[in-house]
């Protein structure tokens, strides 16, 4: 299952972060590896609706069959896409779908969406570094 962070910058730039449903994303050096313009925030509910046209709470990595305007930049965890099948929303959050990752990535760029896959930074506290 998947965990679908729908962020922005400062400059307006939109990302769309696929990681697994359990990962802990280290928000404060994430704009680093993308090249934002800034620190990301969470986007609002409604751009958000603008955007990939769903509500808080279905953010799904189909999301951006809706972006025509080509706004978000998709990035998948690669970690998440090492798995052969990836369960994602489709659109609203009352149902599960199952696709494969290689079938994720040619959706996306079906929509005009090519993904940046990487290694998304990770959120370690004080606790776990011993």
């Amino acid at each position: 299952h998947t965990k679908n962070l729908f962020l922005k910058d400062k400059k307006g730039n939109i990302f769309l972060v696929v990681v697994e449903e359990e990962t802990r994303v280290d928000l404060k050096s994430l704009h680093q590896p993308l090249g934002a313009a800034s620190r990301l925030s969470f986007g609002s509910a409604e751009l958000l609706e603008e955007v990939l046209g769903v509500k808080p709470g279905a953010v799904t990595a189909f999301g951006p069959v809706n972006d025509t305007a080509g706004r978000v930049t998709v990035v998948l965890d690669e970690e998440l896409m090492a798995h052969e099948t990836i369960n994602c929303h489709p659109l609203v959050n009352t149902a599960t779908t199952a696709i494969r990752s290689a079938d994720l990535v040619r959706f996306l760029r079906a929509t005009g969406h090519e993904p940046l896959i990487m290694a998304v930074p990770r959120r370690t506290d004080a606790a776990e570094e011993g």
